[in-house]
């Protein structure tokens, strides 16, 4: 009986295990553990030999309910992939820290100005007050160097002459004897020489005697001799020899227009007239009077007086470059050092030191204070930046390059300095575009930016 149950139980499992391959995997599990048939010689089925699956349907995102195992065979994820994956994120992240997106509109409304890095001179300056003074080189009295009476005054105070251009005109006998003793013996010569000529012509005929010939010798030589002193006396009072002579022709024809008294005054120098001594009538050049009628300046350069102390006098050279520092709405100007004096001032313990200063607009007027920045040293470097262009981040000085999608943070090395600009030792290089004004407003974009990443 009990071996005809085990056959009907066989056949009904082949039966049901040919449909239906999974049931009788089990139903074989059955039998095997019944002790009716051997289940490790049951050979394999289909079924058998697919690989499991999880126990846990996924959930479309990649991740199993909980308690899911994997599949045998099945490689398992590694330990802390997920951080791998999380510091490849944050590593990208890194790349973007000190970059700021920003178009060349939005930089131009925050007023961002830009600046091709270049190289240059770093100049540095003392600071030192001054005065402006009239060029001692351009200045010129118009004197007077006869005795007489101001007869004409031609110009007026701030009026523009040229050079020998007459400004006055004096009434003086002195003038006038000195041009008829020169005239005088100018005609005695003339005719003492054409006594000499007739008594060398005769002389040589031996038509005269000897003495005749050698008396009108004598006589044209003497007057030769007259002629050349009241020459040399007209030159010392200033008057030329051949201007009276004509003169003298001209007054033939308008004999009441003598110009015997006359006497010229003439500017010694182009400029403009800054000073009138004299009125007209006004009685000149005897001990008391007055010595000049007008003081004549060219100010079209002036000089600034320093006085710089002896602690900064050894910086100080002759042809130093000096700058005005000058208000929001006046004027500057740049001038150099012209002398520098070897003597101190026993009372301030200071030297004098001379600018020449060009004045072509005449904005600068003598007796004016000014502050001056005298150059004392210059030094070429590589990459000069302004110091606007540098920030303060963390310690560390940065500027910000600009980048085709904005800016980017740049650490940079100072070297040299003077009052406007760095030497950039690294961290740039000639043709980079930097940032030089209002580069504070990039250094917060990029304050928001990192508070950002940290949160």
């Amino acid at each position: 009986m009990r071996a005809f149950l085990s056959v009907a139980f066989l056949a009904i499992g082949i039966a049901i295990g040919g449909a239906f391959p999974r049931v009788s995997e089990v139903v074989q599990g059955a039998l095997a553990a019944a002790g009716l048939t051997n289940a490790r010689g049951a050979p394999p089925t289909n079924a058998a030999m697919t690989k499991p699956t999880t126990a846990a349907a996924d959930d479309g995102h990649g991740h199993g309910e909980p308690g899911h195992e994997h599949a045998v065979g099945e490689a398992k994820p590694e330990a802390g992939g997920h951080k791998h994956a999380e510091s490849e994120a944050h590593g990208h992240d890194e790349e973007g820290e000190g970059k700021i997106k920003m178009t060349a509109e939005q930089a131009a409304e925050q007023d961002i100005k830009l600046a091709t890095v270049e190289g240059g001179t770093l100049s540095r300056h003392l600071l030192v007050p001054g005065t402006i003074a009239q060029d001692a080189d351009r200045i010129a009295r118009v004197p007077v160097r006869v005795v007489g009476t101001v007869a004409e005054m031609r110009k007026r105070l701030g009026e523009e002459v040229a050079k020998g251009e007459v400004v006055a005109v004096l009434d003086s006998r002195e003038v006038a004897e000195a041009k008829s003793d020169f005239l005088t013996a100018t005609v005695k010569a003339d005719l003492e020489k054409i006594n000499f000529d007739r008594q060398q012509a005769l002389w040589d005929k031996r038509i005269s005697a000897e003495s005749a010939f050698l008396n009108a010798k004598a006589a044209y030589s003497e007057a030769t001799l007259r002629v050349d002193l009241a020459r040399q006396k007209l030159s010392a009072l200033g008057l030329n020899a051949a201007e009276v002579a004509t003169s003298a022709k001209k007054d033939e024809t308008t004999p009441n227009l003598s110009s015997l008294r006359r006497y010229e005054l003439k500017a010694p120098l182009a400029g403009h007239v800054v000073e009138r001594k004299v009125d007209v009538g006004t009685a000149v050049g005897k001990e008391g009077d007055p010595a000049d009628v007008y003081t004549v300046a060219d100010l079209s350069s002036v000089w600034i007086e320093l006085a710089i102390p002896t602690t900064e006098l050894s910086k100080v050279r002759e042809g130093a470059k000096v700058t005005i520092v000058g208000s929001d709405d006046g004027p500057c100007g740049e001038g150099k050092v012209v002398f520098v004096s070897p003597i101190l001032n026993p009372e301030t313990r200071s030297a004098r030191v001379i600018v020449a200063l060009p004045n072509k607009d005449m904005a600068w007027r003598p007796g004016t204070f000014v502050t001056t920045e005298v150059e004392i040293a210059r030094d070429p470097v590589k990459v000069r930046l302004p110091k606007s262009a540098i920030q303060t981040i963390g310690g560390e000085k940065v500027v910000f390059v600009r980048t085709q999608e904005g800016f980017e943070r740049r650490d940079v090395t100072i070297g040299k300095a003077d009052d406007d600009a760095f030497e950039i030792l690294t961290g740039l290089k000639p043709g980079d575009e930097v940032a030089v004004a209002n580069s504070f407003v990039l250094k917060a974009e990029l304050g928001k930016a990192e508070a950002d990443h940290d949160h």
